[in-house]
């Protein structure tokens, strides 16, 4: 009897040495596997010119902001059709020189909050200024990465982009956290350009990756679902998307 006891106490000991050897091997195994999910650039470098340590953010303010360029001579209307209200959280991500920035700053009031949300260290610090030199007190600007808005859960109740979408290197991730940025029901707006083969520019159909369905198709799987989209650009479009979910 007691060598029976043994020979089950042998057994159990064995059967849990292999059962750790294996969860070791397992977690080893897991160790050396990369993350399947992890995005890849849907367009390398797409964001190096605003990168640059040298960069010159006057050159950039006479390009973005001046007569001939839609979004500029149509900033009022696109800045209607966001229906915005007083003491709302807004987030103007591809903020740039800050053009929209201070529109929905004034927009919204003091009682709101604008995150002017930008890659470059150089259109942040311009943006400061100018907020500085308004006296908008109700403007946060945000650094982000090229993965992620950087900005708190559940923070904003609309979030902007004007001309920003094709600058995305991983929509993907900057998709799902503006998500998570903005509040149940917020709404993204995207405004870009119009990338139709035989109708667009040459430059945009080299510069620009996707066309609107295609970027429909990326937001709606992101957790939005579209909503309106109001006509009046020609060169550009203009969709409101509501969020999905919590």
């Amino acid at each position: 009897m007691k060598s029976l006891r043994r020979l089950n106490l042998w057994f159990v000991l064995a059967a849990w040495l292999a059962v750790g050897s294996w969860s070791v091997c397992l977690a080893a195994q897991s160790a050396k596997v990369p993350a399947a999910a992890e995005e890849q650039s849907v367009k390398p470098g797409i964001n190096a010119e605003y990168l640059k340590p040298d960069m010159v953010v006057t050159q950039w303010v006479a390009r973005f902001e001046k007569p001939g360029r839609e979004v500029f001579d149509q900033r009022e209307k696109i800045l209607q059709a966001l229906r915005l209200r007083a003491g709302q959280k807004v987030a103007d991500v591809g903020a740039g020189t800050g053009l929209f920035t201070m529109l929905i700053a004034d927009a919204v009031g003091p009682k709101g909050k604008v995150y002017a949300v930008d890659i470059a260290k150089e259109f942040v610090a311009l943006i400061e200024r100018r907020a500085k030199e308004g006296g908008l007190k109700n403007i946060q600007t945000v650094l982000c990465t090229d993965h992620s808005v950087e900005l708190p859960k559940a923070s904003v109740e609309l979030v902007f982009t004007s001309d920003t979408y094709h600058h995305l290197e991983y929509p993907r991730s900057v998709l799902a956290s503006i998500h998570r940025a903005l509040r149940p029901g917020g709404e993204l707006f995207v405004v870009d350009y119009r990338r139709e083969p035989g109708k667009s520019r040459g430059w945009i159909l080299n510069h620009v990756r996707a066309g609107q369905e295609e970027v429909v198709r990326e937001v709606e799987a992101a957790g939005f679902k579209r909503v309106e989209t109001p006509d009046f650009l020609k060169e550009n479009y203009l969709m409101r998307f509501r969020k999905v979910g919590r």
